[in-house]
């Protein structure tokens, strides 16, 4: 019973950073899905696989693995680098304008 800790990525369609600060802890499958053959749904034995906890910074997640005796895993995160662009599209509407805007 491997569980692991991490720190989600955003998502494709959301270009903020929204919903990524918070840590998840995840139990790692112990089996593989199986197909069901008359309907075609895919199914699982394992009850854990359905868990997925929240938790506000890494340090409560670990504690809380420890707590319960979980073996866990802690995944690196990778920060996003910020990119602001110098003239960029805030620029349009700066109030120091020397020029007007037009398109």
């Amino acid at each position: 019973m491997l569980a692991r800790i991490y720190q989600p990525a955003r998502n494709a369609m959301q270009s903020g950073q929204a919903k990524t600060n918070a840590w998840v802890l995840e139990y790692v499958p112990e089996t593989g899905k199986t197909l069901d053959p008359l309907m075609g749904w895919t199914g699982s034995d394992d009850m854990r696989g359905q868990v997925k906890m929240q938790f506000d910074s890494q340090e409560a997640a670990v504690d809380f693995a420890k707590r319960k005796g979980i073996a866990y895993q802690v995944l690196a995160t990778r920060s996003r680098k910020t990119h602001v662009r110098s003239g960029g599209y805030a620029e349009n509407f700066a109030t120091d304008r020397k020029t007007v805007w037009t398109h």
